[in-house]
This record gives C-alpha cells, structure tokens and sequence, in this order.
C-alpha cells in the first residue's frame, strides 16, 4: 500500500501525472471526484476530465464526505485517485449547512488515510506560493489549505511537485 500527494498549480499536469501513475499501478481505479459544479465554468471542467478518465475506472462523486468514501472504496487490491483537495476544502469550508466541522473533517481524512488498505493517491493545489491574500476567507483557505497538506505529507510515503508538467519529487522516490 502506497499513499501519494501530487501537488501543483493551476494547469501544472498534477492531474495527468496522478491519473499516470494510477494506470501504471495495473490496479483496479476508483477515481474519488470531488468537485461540484457550481457554475457553467466549472460544470464544463468536470465535463473534460470526465471525457479524460478511462471508462473502466469506477468513479465516486463525494464533495464532502471524503473520509467515508475512502474507508468504503479502499481495498487492498485498488489504487483509489482524489482530485481534488482544494476542492474538497471549498466545498467543507462553505457549506453552512454541513453539521461537521473542518477540523473534524481533516481528522477524519487523516484516520481514512491511515487505516487505507489500498493505493491512494491525492491530487491537490498549491495555493501558498503568492502573496498573502486579502480577505479572511481567502487567508483562511491558504492557511487551511497548507496545514492540510503538511499534515498529509507528515504520514504519506511519497509527495510531488508538478510543474509544467514535470514531476518533481519532495519526499520518497
């Protein structure tokens, strides 16, 4: 069992390297989506990456509960892909009607990806890298968002970089 963290910015290949790597495993694929589609923007960027996956991959549409999809779909001879973390950050972060809070939710996620007994692989956004936005919301994301990733790349056996396409590997080989 592997777990991995992919990080990159926006249009970096972060996505096209973890779906790679997630072919190149020979496993059966659950791809974990976590975006939802609140806009026509957006709905048409779910819409490509969907065109993108292969068929065979099952896919989980789960905007919130992330920590239970992985503890349900987790199995010793599947690799499951997440993308994306931000997305799943938003999505926790702005739903009001959501009785969990964020920390909960990350500690959730961090117990799934403990106990996983199958590959795992997070797709997420660097978002730390400019400047201090304006706004506490926008700060609070950037800060949320860090936080989560150092406390992922604490317990997971590999994280990369990707830029321009080009994996760049910060932890494990």
């Amino acid at each position: 069992m592997t777990t991995e963290l992919v990080l990159g910015g926006a249009r970096s290949g972060k996505s096209s390297y973890a779906e790679s790597l997630a072919l190149a495993g020979g496993k059966e694929v659950v791809y974990i989506a976590t975006a939802t589609a609140g806009d026509d923007e957006m709905a048409e960027r779910i819409e490509r990456h969907r065109k993108d996956r292969p068929n065979n991959w099952l896919v989980v549409e789960e905007p919130l509960a992330l920590a239970e999809a992985i503890k349900q779909h987790s199995l010793p001879n599947n690799c499951l892909l997440v993308d994306c973390l931000t997305l799943w950050l938003t999505n926790c972060l702005f739903n009001k009607d959501h009785a969990i809070e964020w920390q909960q939710h990350k500690d959730d996620l961090l117990s799934a990806l403990e106990q996983a007994p199958g590959d795992v692989i997070l797709v997420s956004n660097e978002v730390g890298q400019g400047i201090v936005p304006i706004g506490e919301m926008s700060r609070r994301f950037v800060d949320e968002s860090g936080w989560l990733h150092q406390s992922i790349a604490k317990q997971v056996e590999r994280v990369t970089f990707v830029t321009a396409g080009i994996p760049q590997y910060l932890k494990g080989t």
